[in-house]
């Protein structure tokens, strides 16, 4: 049995395939001293629109790099097989691998068997090794016919890995369909489970016990999704049940390093993974619905299901057409500043009786619970069960409640308290990039209202120092939208302190004054 460890391949989905120099040089280091057989080092990709990092492409120079220190292990590169056709174009590509890649893996989707077989035959006339990673292990079950041609590459691949994608098999599938995949070829078959459920290891055990012969693993289980199997639990088992010789003291310092990475990242299964696993549903939406916005979990389970029903939403409003324009509006965030400047703040709305307030995240709502005006809640992420809160709070409800456009890809939770005043855009000519986020949602409201001067207030922005990335997406997202904004009212400034660059900053004292 063979051990493949592909950390940088599979976790670049939570880097963008960019890892320190340093880091990867001491996983480089301790991969050589321990017993793995193969490194997966990354992507080998042709160019693309979008920005990832070093470890997708593989440059010769990262290759150079990884076989100085790993002199004794076989290095492996991933293709794409939707972005790698076997044709011509694809020979330089492998060409300045030569000498330093000694397998190829296709990632191929089973629906594509006729694709990834032309260039498993394609790479392999080219004199490099190949193997086949084949998605989508829940569903590979049911497809007699793909497994039925796997025979195809007998003399061809080195490997054929199954691999449960949405983490959601359990061990008695991954034996029966590993038996059954032997009666149809002699190519080694391989594991590369995902841990959605927490049987990534089981699963692996069951892979072996089967008559598998790779494993996939990683550090710390760093992969897409949920995770991988974590290869240090694997050598420890191996170690104890098979005689394994295996350097603790080399395992536990590269486990510790990408500790430090899984604490600014958190990678690892949860609720909305275990919901996706379960359900054999794409986990690379949860990966975004999590790592980018803050959805609440049940957002997402709802997301979740809605996709497996093949239902786009599940509630049709009546839409959003206020009989009242509003020449003024305040849109107000959850920012703290609220609460700092809220005397202020209540003045200011006190001498602007006509103007409406938009409350872009209810978390400051009860605020204001007593003010005339009139109000509106975008309701989207998890600001349906935040202003269901907010209602226990200040009993009686005042308001409209807004909801972006139908369908909604992350469904819709409306508190009973709300209704009837709910409604919905029926369009999003502002920018239909961002639909489902807070400030969008508000500024689209603003224009259906009418509104051309728009007061900004609790938008504090977050301290540049120590940022997550989902708080730099965010900073990156509103200020995309208040550069935006500017262009489209005559006044959109911020009145309370921010961090966020808006072009137009003024003190709400200067109108009270």
């Amino acid at each position: 049995m063979k051990i493949l460890d592909c950390t940088l391949r599979d976790g670049g989905y939570y880097t963008q395939w960019d890892f320190d120099k340093k880091l990867t040089e001491r996983y480089f280091t301790a991969m050589e001293q321990l017993p793995i057989d193969v490194v997966e080092i990354g992507y080998r990709s042709h160019a693309s629109n979008t920005y990832f990092g070093k470890y997708y492409y593989s440059p010769v120079s990262l290759l150079q790099k990884a076989r100085q220190l790993m002199p004794t292990k076989k290095l492996a590169l991933m293709l794409n097989l939707k972005d790698c056709p076997a044709n011509d174009s694809l020979i330089p590509l492998l060409e300045k691998c030569r000498g330093y890649a000694d397998l190829f893996r296709i990632a191929a989707d089973p629906a594509k068997i006729n694709e990834a077989i032309a260039l498993a035959k394609f790479i392999k006339s080219l004199g490099f090794g190949v193997a086949l990673n084949l998605m989508y292990l829940s569903e590979l079950k049911n497809s007699v016919t793909i497994v039925e041609r796997l025979g195809e590459l007998d003399g061809v691949a080195d490997c054929i890995s199954l691999v449960d994608s949405y983490g959601g098999v359990y061990p008695h599938e991954v034996a029966e369909l590993i038996k059954y995949c032997k009666n149809f070829t002699n190519v080694p078959l391989g594991f590369h489970g995902h841990n959605n459920i927490e049987l990534a290891f089981a699963n692996s055990l069951a892979a072996i016990e089967a008559g598998c012969e790779f494993v996939d693993g990683t550090i710390t289980g760093m992969g897409r999704g949920a995770g991988n199997l974590k290869t240090e639990l694997l050598l420890t088992h191996l170690s104890a049940k098979a005689g394994y010789n295996v350097n603790y003291d080399v395992l536990s310092n590269i486990v510790h390093d990408f500790e430090h990475l899984k604490a600014a990242y958190q990678w690892g299964t949860n609720l909305p993974y275990m919901v996706s696993g379960i359900n054999s549903l794409p986990q690379q939406n949860v990966m975004d619905w999590i790592s980018k916005r803050y959805y609440s979990v049940q957002s997402i389970v709802r997301a979740l299901h809605n996709k497996k029903l093949g239902t786009d939403d599940n509630i049709k409003l009546p839409g959003f057409n206020p009989a009242k324009n509003h020449h003024k509006a305040f849109i107000i965030g959850g920012g703290s500043s609220v609460i700092t400047h809220l005397d202020a703040i209540l003045a200011f709305i006190k001498a602007e009786p006509d103007a409406c307030l938009i409350h872009a995240s209810a978390k400051n709502a009860a605020l204001f619970a007593s003010v005339n005006n009139a109000q509106f809640y975008c309701l989207v992420g998890n600001e349906g069960q935040r202003l269901e809160d907010v209602f226990n709070n200040i009993g009686a409800w005042t308001g409209d409640c807004v909801l972006p456009v139908y369908p909604r890809k992350m469904g819709t939770y409306i508190p009973q308290a709300a209704y009837p005043r709910v409604y919905e855009l029926d369009s999003n000519n502002f920018d239909p990039l961002y639909a489902d986020a807070h400030t969008s949602l508000a500024i689209q409201t603003a224009i259906k209202l009418g509104v051309t001067e728009v007061y900004v207030v609790g938008y504090d922005g977050y301290n540049s120092q120590n940022l997550t990335e989902k708080e730099q997406d965010l900073i990156n997202e509103n200020e995309y939208l208040f550069d935006r904004a500017t262009q489209h009212f005559n006044t959109f400034k911020a009145i309370t302190a921010t961090r966020y660059k808006i072009a137009d900053q003024a003190s709400v004292y200067q109108f009270i004054a």
